[in-house]
């Protein structure tokens, strides 16, 4: 199984150290977690823009009176 070498300075690695122990892993699983967890995590947020540009107009009927100023609407007032 192939494998990678991380250095990091010491405090990096105390840190690391203490977040994993935080998680109840060893570092060893909690890095080798890391980056599946961001992969997990950037799905989920595309997955939630695009819901939210989907519905977007039926939340914006809802909370007519809530609707933010569109973004030209907020470089006009800061002008």
């Amino acid at each position: 199984m192939p494998s990678l070498n991380i250095s990091f300075t010491d405090d990096e690695l105390e840190a690391v150290r203490a977040a994993a122990a935080a998680e109840g892993k060893s570092l060893k699983q909690y890095v080798h977690d890391l980056p599946l967890r961001e992969q997990q995590r950037l799905q989920f947020v595309r997955y939630a823009v695009s819901w939210g540009e989907q519905h977007r107009g039926e939340f914006d009927e809802a909370f007519a009176n809530e609707v933010p100023p569109t973004r030209h609407d907020r470089r006009a007032e800061a002008a």
